[in-house]
């Protein structure tokens, strides 16, 4: 068992094998590699906190975007599949980042750019994908409770 201390949860506790790695970093912490995904309370797993664990002020808000967004269907190319091993998207869960504002509903998600995690292999990557469905920056005041955003 590891401690760490976290920016929103104080200090925890976690093993080795929770540790996500992102061999490239993410953009803008090409130097970050090693990350936990923790649940906000309450959330249902909707709302998370990803956790750097080299660095205990750096952490981000991350959101479940098949809850925000029902029909938010994610492609990758076949490069970056392969990067991950895998035939299908179906084989991966994503995340977005959320860019969080006050008050709230000013808070913006990152629908375009999202988190890309193999979920046996602990391994992820930030990927931009190739669509223009999707933006950088969603307001999720778009996003109302049990509706789906226009623009989604």
């Amino acid at each position: 068992m590891l401690k760490i201390q976290s920016k929103y949860f104080g200090e925890i506790d976690y093993e080795p094998e929770d540790i996500i790695t992102f061999p490239a970093g993410l953009f803008g912490f090409e130097e970050e590699h090693e990350f936990l995904l923790l649940p906000f309370e309450g959330s249902n797993g909707g709302m998370l906190c990803l956790q750097s664990i080299t660095t205990p002020a750096l952490s981000f808000v991350v959101l479940d975007p098949f809850v925000l967004c029902p029909s938010y269907a994610p492609s990758l190319q076949k490069a970056e599949l392969n990067l991950f091993g895998v035939e299908d998207v179906q084989e991966l869960a994503f995340y977005v980042l959320c860019a969080v504002k006050n008050p709230a509903s000013a808070s913006t998600v990152n629908l375009k750019c999202p988190l890309v995690i193999h979920p046996e292999k602990r391994e992820a990557r930030q990927i931009i994908m190739e669509m223009d469905a999707y933006d950088m920056r969603h307001p999720l005041a778009e996003f109302g409770p049990g509706e789906e955003a226009a623009s989604c």
